[in-house]
C-alpha cells in the first residue's frame, strides 16, 4: 500500500520529532508543509515552531520553519 504524503510527515514527526521545510521537500516531495501542519494541527496534532534564520549564496537573508512535534493527535491509516 502506498503512504499518502500526510502520512509520510505523520511517520518522520514520530520517529524524529520535527522537521523543516527542506526536509519535507528534499525526502517527501512535500512542497507545502505548512499546509500539512495545519491540517495536522485541526487533527489534534501541536507542535512548536522556530522560525531558522539564514543567508543564501547571494547575501539575501530569509528564514524557514522548522516544526517540533508537542503531542501526536489522530493519525491516518494511509
Amino acid at each position: 500500500m502506498r503512504l499518502t504524503k500526510r502520512r509520510k510527515i505523520e511517520i518522520h514527526l514520530l520517529e524524529e520529532g520535527h522537521i523543516t521545510s527542506w526536509e519535507a521537500i528534499e525526502q517527501y516531495g512535500v512542497t507545502r508543509l505548512s499546509a500539512v501542519i495545519y491540517n495536522l494541527k485541526h487533527d489534534g496534532w501541536t507542535f512548536e515552531t522556530e522560525m531558522i534564520p539564514f543567508t543564501d549564496r547571494y547575501g539575501d537573508t530569509g528564514h524557514y520553519a522548522k516544526y517540533t512535534l508537542k503531542h501526536a493527535g489522530r493519525q491516518t491509516q494511509k
